[in-house]
């Protein structure tokens, strides 16, 4: 007998991880998918915090992962596409998008059970993620994720059923105050272990097919599961950026409304759905489980989402920002989506180019001003840091777009940190600001280099860069020859003339860095609408370095 329930609790244990597995098979074929397609959706119809929860539920319910519709969604928070009360919206929808699982479950599983029939589905996905090319590979990663859940699902009925008998309702914390609260608890650390709840909602409904537990009983765990599935986020945010903790906090406030609200429904909605299915087959309350899960998500966006605004500003108290730094939206958790941690990185680049470029205009302004040892310190830290989280993003060459992101960013940081180099270089600038046949062009790269700060680099002028960077070439051969002109006749000593052509090759060197970082950043934030088109390869403007 004990063997048997040993047993038993095995296959279903088993059954519980094939359905993991499923769902991380499903979910990653259908974003190999969808590529960016469907990140460009959410940017797009966030602009409002109702649309933000359409399309958070929209993505979620395509992808079958909330993580990954708030992954991206910090993301673009991060790289200032979104702000965070557009984000909420998103966070929202994601609530009820992930309850379709749970009607796939109840219908797909329960009624149909077509777990016999997954088994060879799983065959035809497998073979063709192994042996097929191009987008046949994520197709046959998603069918076979896929059928996987519904071999963990009839794995699962098949070890709690053996079970039926041995553990009853009884068995469990009553339907009681306290009772509720245990089951709710209980919830909360199985989607914590389990880390998805829908893996935690397929166990219960299984459970009652088998008779294990009641309705109430059932309905308890799954609000304790539904706020058991921020615990992770929570975990996870806890050192990461402001923007992830945000988020993380937000999902957890905004899910414990929803468990309260939920709490407090289950009596009325108990007794109406004992009504409804009375008499019916144990399927029907597969679906009424299903039916509470959406009910109590739904109503709770329904509630909060005229409060979105005041909602924001608690959260925003909750996790104040820590003050100016430029890698503040680096996070190691976007690194397992490679384009939110592109949208990460595009903004830290920005910020150290905006940094960068303000640090410039003011030594070109006031060159009594001190050498800025700290500031320079800050940047090549963040330098530092950008660069190696840029060599750990991972993006294959078959994603077209996001590889060539990935590529401008690296572009950009090679050109930051030779600006950076050009930035510490005080005689130089000190050549420029006070030698007149300079001062003129320093000064035009100073207003420059101000007004691009105000239009945000990837929004500054780049053609306005190019020209300045053209004329700056041709006064750099220009004036060569009439300063060795002078040192040859005297007028100039030779330290003086080297001094003066060392000047004007700076000058014309860090428009250069400035012209590519920001036709770099103007690609990288044009490619959320469009492939990115290739600027000049390095060899192409090699002459213009010497």
């Amino acid at each position: 007998m004990v063997r048997a329930m040993i047993l038993s609790v095995l296959t279903a244990l088993g059954g519980v991880g094939l359905f993991l597995l499923g769902m991380e098979m499903l979910t990653e074929g259908l974003r190999a998918l969808a590529g960016n397609a469907l990140r460009r959706f959410l940017q797009r119809f966030t602009s409002t915090p109702l649309r933000g929860v359409v399309a958070g539920t929209f993505m979620t319910a395509l992808l079958q992962s909330s993580s990954a519709t708030t992954v991206a969604a910090v993301g673009f928070v991060g790289a200032g596409l979104l702000s965070f009360t557009q984000a909420l919206g998103v966070i929202f929808g994601a609530n009820i998008g992930t309850t379709m699982t749970a009607w796939v479950i109840a219908v797909l599983g329960f009624k149909l059970q077509l777990g016999t029939l997954a088994m060879p589905l799983v065959m035809i996905g497998i073979m063709l993620k192994m042996f097929a090319q191009g987008r046949w590979t994520h197709i046959g990663q998603s069918l076979a994720g896929f059928s996987l859940l519904f071999i963990g699902l009839d794995v699962m009925q098949q070890g709690l059923a053996a079970l039926e008998g041995s553990f009853t309702p009884d068995d469990f914390p009553p339907d009681t105050l306290l009772g509720r609260l245990q089951l709710i608890l209980a919830g909360a650390a199985i989607s914590g272990i389990t880390q998805a709840s829908a893996a935690g909602i397929a166990a219960a409904m299984a459970a009652m097919s088998a008779g294990t537990i009641s309705f109430p009983q059932a309905a308890a765990l799954v609000i304790g599961m539904n706020v058991g599935t921020t615990v992770t986020a929570v975990l996870a945010g806890l050192g990461g950026s402001v923007a992830m903790r945000r988020t993380a906090y937000a999902h957890l406030v905004f899910n414990l409304l929803t468990g309260a609200i939920a709490f407090l429904l289950l009596i009325p909605l108990h007794h109406t759905i004992e009504v409804l299915t009375a008499g019916d087959t144990p399927a029907e309350a597969q679906m009424a489980l299903a039916g509470f899960h959406t009910v109590f998500n739904v109503l709770g966006v329904l509630l909060i989402i005229g409060l979105v605004r005041p909602f924001a500003q608690f959260v925003i108290r909750l996790v104040p920002d820590r003050g100016p730094n430029l890698t503040g939206t680096l996070d190691d958790r976007l690194l397992a989506d490679p384009p939110a941690a592109l949208d990460a990185l595009q903004a830290a680049t920005a910020n150290t180019a905006s940094t960068l470029f303000s640090l410039l205009e003011t030594r070109l302004r006031d060159r009594s001003a001190a050498s800025p040892r700290r500031e320079m310190l800050e940047i090549k830290s963040a330098l530092e840091e950008i660069g190696r989280f840029a060599e750990r993003i991972k993006t294959p060459p078959n994603q077209a777009a996001v590889h060539a992101i990935h590529m401008a960013a690296i572009h950009t940081i090679d050109h930051l940190d030779r600006l950076s180099e050009r930035c510490a270089q005080t005689d130089r600038i000190y050549t420029v600001v006070a030698t007149p046949e300079l001062a003129k062009r320093g000064e035009e790269l100073r207003q420059a280099l101000r007004d691009f700060v105000a239009q945000g680099v990837a929004g500054a002028d780049e053609d306005r860069a190019n020209r300045l960077r053209k004329r700056l070439r041709e006064d750099r051969h220009a004036l060569r020859e009439t300063i060795v002109l002078k040192a040859a006749e005297g007028e100039l000593a030779a330290s003086e003339a080297t001094a003066r052509l060392d000047a004007i090759r700076w000058a014309h060197r860090v428009s250069y860095h400035v012209w590519r970082i920001i036709h770099h950043q103007k690609a990288i934030a044009e490619a959320h609408a469009r492939p990115v088109q290739p600027g000049p390869r390095l060899g192409e403007t090699i002459e213009e370095e010497l």
